[in-house]
């Protein structure tokens, strides 16, 4: 750009093109300092279209990927609770195992075997206490009274940022009307086959030697089905802690991207800023000196 013959005095072309390169250093200087107070390379599209449109897109599937591990955290403490509960009937059931062994030998008369009829229905009621008050978030996790579904509970769990990224997990009904039958002939009344049982509990048909006999053999079934449930919710939290571990990974690269892209480099600004700061201070003095010299002019008029 020329800066004109400084002999003329109407229009002061060195002037204005020295102010023209102070606004454009006060322009770079405004940009390079909202780049070190944000800590971000592109704080809007006009910056860098194609940057800002992936960096947004990142930042989308960031956020899905950051509530997907929340999502599968508080799947794993859905199944660490129903988990809890399990152990308690477990420790339960082997409880009623020790006392039908106990009322199915001869050494004991028929009003011993009565307490023990007593004891082992009370238990029976406890398992169902526990299963009921197993709850997630007001949700029944190991079947409630009068429940008719195959599983206590059939849950889907989000844990990908995509749609298709679903997990479903079932958990077993284990109460005491889901893990005995009628069809062994020692219990009664409590179970039709269809997990509709509408009372507390079980009953035992009577008290006698052989009906504790039967007893025990409904009770190792019990203890398989509980043992069953235990296998498949360890396979379901492995399986959790699995996806946990990769959304944890997937966070961690696509934050990593993101920030490639769209994170300012402090180093680089700040050197940036230095240099443009020393132009500004040479642009002003290049202004100002522009400013003063048609007061040359004077000296023609003297």
């Amino acid at each position: 750009m020329s800066f004109g013959d400084i002999n003329r005095v109407n229009t002061n072309l060195q002037a204005m093109s020295s102010q023209f390169s102070l606004n454009k250093i006060n322009s770079k200087l405004g940009e390079n300092q909202l780049k070190l107070s944000t800590g971000l390379r592109i704080n809007r599209a006009e910056d860098d279209a194609a940057g800002f449109s992936i960096a947004s897109k990142l930042s989308g599937k960031l956020a899905g990927l950051e509530q997907a591990e929340r999502n599968v955290g508080d799947a794993k403490s859905m199944l660490d609770i129903a988990e809890s509960g399990m152990d308690t009937i477990m420790d339960t059931l082997v409880d009623m195992k020790a006392k039908a062994t106990q009322g199915a030998t001869d050494s004991l008369g028929a009003t011993e075997r009565g307490y023990i009829k007593n004891q082992i229905e009370s238990l029976a009621s406890e398992i169902n206490a526990v299963a009921d008050q197993t709850t997630f978030q007001s949700t029944s996790l190991l079947g409630a009274q009068g429940d008719a579904t195959a599983t206590g509970s059939s849950n889907i769990f989000q844990v990908g940022e995509s749609s298709g990224d679903t997990k479903q997990v079932d958990i077993a009904a284990l109460r005491a009307d889901d893990l005995f039958d009628t069809a062994s002939g020692a219990i009664s009344g409590e179970d039709d086959g269809t997990n509709s049982a509408t009372v507390e509990g079980i009953t035992l048909t009577d008290a006698t030697r052989g009906t504790f006999n039967t007893l025990i053999g409904e009770i190792d079934k019990a203890i398989d089905n509980v043992a069953g449930a235990f296998n498949q919710i360890g396979i379901d939290q492995n399986s959790l802690s699995i996806r946990q571990e990769n959304l944890s990974q997937s966070i961690t690269s696509n934050s990593a991207a993101r920030s490639r892209i769209q994170d300012a480099d402090f180093a680089k600004v700040q050197s940036e800023s230095v240099k443009l700061q020393i132009m500004q201070q040479t642009a002003t003095s290049a202004l100002a000196q522009a400013n003063s010299s048609p007061q040359a002019v004077l000296g023609f008029l003297g």
